[in-house]
């Protein structure tokens, strides 16, 4: 109390010389407990200054970087360390990537295998092919030579191994496009086969250089569908194509598990002043062997449905001993404008048998009842473009896979 009334008498004038000027036009008594709340405050401030005099100094924070070093090395600054992110577990497992968690992934792992340790997990057996570039005539030679300890049969309900030998054939193709094709000829009965069979594909040098060589094991099966027995792909580009060489390669199951059906070209044309469907066949390629030493005898029959009727039944000339055959014959159906959105044309490839009814190959239906995307496809720019021919490749499908979405293949025999 006694340094309050120092402090007030010794400070008094300047306390008040130091009111704002708002308080002259204030009465005395406001006035007063004005100048008294001042006082008080002014004075509290001074004591609290003076007893931070008085307090020993504390010792100042340098936040600068902390420097560590040894004598004679050069000193290196050292931040503080950044508080990471704290993750839920829906980002910590978003960070994964699905795809080399999958089943599939085992096939990104076989470059790291040996051949030896592919044979000892797969047991498919091995293929023994060669490569070599020909500069002069700007072609790839591929010459399939032999495979041995191909595996058994898998009898057709996958219950139990048949005990007959396969009926081994190897297809040979160039990646990705697959568009030029090779097949040898079927060996009965063996599960060492000796091939000794010799391909060329025309390519420049340096498209060779950037495709894969395909060749997948295939067992020829007449009474159900042909089986993958396993798969040798190698990029070109890892070899000396010119120098060439010899490869003894172990089998990798393949995802494909049976052999594609084949392909079919087609053209269609619709001439409406005359009420004509006009169609031409063009060729086939690759298309699934049926015989075990001719390739096939592959004829194509066109057929004609209105709605769920057939009117009208027509086929090509029967090609002998090939699988990749060349038609080029046209036909023409009476198809009545107004008709034509009811319209569908089902074209079914088959092997000719003289002993027994003929192989059944591949199937398309083309119309109202498509059986796919590509096939409606051809049908609407057909449609769209009235005495224009219309061409288009077709993969061939299934008796079953044709039933199952096309009525009209449920109509045709």
């Amino acid at each position: 109390i006694s340094s309050q009334n120092e402090d007030k008498d010794g400070d008094s004038d300047n306390t008040i010389s130091e009111l704002p000027p708002t308080l002259e036009n204030v009465s005395p008594d406001r006035r007063r407990l004005s100048s008294d709340a001042s006082r008080s405050t002014y004075s509290l401030t001074r004591r609290i200054s003076s007893l931070e005099s008085r307090r020993p100094s504390s010792p100042l924070v340098d936040i600068k970087p902390i420097e560590f070093g040894i004598i004679g090395a050069k000193k290196e600054i050292v931040q503080p360390t950044i508080l990471r992110k704290t993750y839920t577990p829906d980002d910590y497992f978003r960070k994964f990537e699905p795809r080399l968690y999958s089943l599939d992934s085992n096939s990104d792992d076989m470059d790291s295998l040996t051949d030896e340790e592919i044979l000892s997990r797969y047991q498919l057996g091995m293929l023994h092919f060669s490569t070599q570039y020909d500069l002069l005539h700007n072609y790839l030679i591929v010459r399939v030579i032999e495979a041995k300890d191909l595996p058994p049969p898998i009898s057709y309900d996958g219950s139990r191994q048949d005990m007959a030998h396969s009926n081994p054939y190897v297809k040979i193709c160039l990646l990705p496009d697959q568009k030029n094709s090779k097949q040898t000829g079927v060996k009965r009965k063996t599960q060492s086969p000796v091939f000794e069979e010799r391909y060329t594909f025309e390519i420049p040098f340096l498209e060779a250089q950037r495709r894969t060589l395909l060749l997948t094991v295939v067992d020829f099966d007449k009474f159900s569908r042909h089986c993958v027995i396993g798969k040798v792909s190698m990029p070109l580009g890892d070899v000396d194509l010119v120098k060439g060489g010899h490869w003894w390669k172990a089998l990798v199951p393949s995802s494909q598990n049976e052999v594609e059906l084949g392909e079919l070209l087609l053209s269609l044309n619709y001439l409406p002043s005359a009420g004509r469907l006009n169609v031409d066949i063009i060729r086939a390629k690759q298309l699934l062997q049926t015989d075990m030493s001719q390739g096939s005898d592959p004829f194509v029959k066109i057929q004609l449905v209105h709605g769920l009727k057939l009117t009208k039944t027509k086929k090509t000339s029967c090609m002998r001993g090939t699988i990749d055959p060349f038609y080029n014959e046209s036909f023409s159906f009476k198809v009545p404008q107004e008709e034509l959105e009811n319209a569908s044309l089902v074209f079914t490839v088959y092997g000719h048998n003289v002993k027994s009814s003929n192989d059944f190959i591949g199937r398309i239906v083309i119309g109202q009842y498509s059986t796919g995307a590509p096939e409606s496809n051809h049908w609407r720019r057909m449609l769209s473009a009235h005495r224009t021919a219309v061409e288009q490749w077709h993969s061939l499908r299934s008796r079953e896979e044709c039933d199952r979405v096309s009525p009209a293949s449920l109509e045709v025999t």
